[in-house]
């Protein structure tokens, strides 16, 4: 089963030893449609979204305008209407899938971790990337050097144990840190 998320932030448990926890907000959402493979379409909010298409899709399902956005999803429900979020207070484990933090371009020392050069006494190379190249042979650099470039925002699936569910408030508790930023929307999915 899949559900839409929001990151709430991180916190820590009070027990001893404590525990690095991440909070999630379940998002509400109605299943708008099921296809016989187990998958929907999901609808849920998420800001101010205004557009023709939108309209329509709400107008079909008979949405209320709140419900701004649309995603296919594997659900539990076997008929339309509100998600079922029964299926977490029994779960495990989870697999979350969000956006990672967009550093923009970044050189080597941020990217990839690199040590750089003596800071001071003349050097010129303070957080260069170095030597790149490779002689005579191959007269070229490899594929998958690591170089300068675009850092973060890119897709990322991690698994963690879930802590605690609230089912009231649709907050959900799971062990460790989650990408992204807080507020961030991402994808959760029940891991047997």
């Amino acid at each position: 089963m899949e559900f839409i998320v929001e990151k709430i932030g991180m916190s820590r448990t009070i027990s001893v030893p404590s525990v690095p926890v991440t909070l999630l907000k379940v998002k509400d959402a109605k299943v708008c449609e099921i296809f016989e493979d187990g998958r929907a379409i999901v609808a849920y909010s998420h800001g101010k979204r205004k557009n023709k298409p939108i309209e329509g899709q709400q107008k079909k399902y008979g949405l209320s305008p709140e419900y701004n956005r649309f995603a296919t999803l594997k659900v539990a429900n076997s008929e339309a209407g509100d998600i079922d979020i029964s299926v977490l207070e029994n779960a495990k484990k989870i697999k979350s899938s969000f956006t990672s933090k967009g550093r923009g371009f970044a050189g080597v020392m941020k990217r990839w971790n690199f040590g750089g050069g003596p800071r001071s006494h003349g050097s010129r190379f303070h957080r260069r990337t170095g030597s790149v190249g490779n002689c005579e042979w191959p007269g070229r650099i490899q594929p998958g050097q690591k170089m300068p470039g675009h850092y973060g925002n890119e897709k990322i699936t991690v698994q963690n144990e879930i802590v605690s569910f609230d089912p009231e408030n649709k907050i959900l508790v799971v062990k460790g840190s989650i990408p992204g930023p807080n507020g961030a929307l991402g994808r959760i999915r029940i891991v047997k």
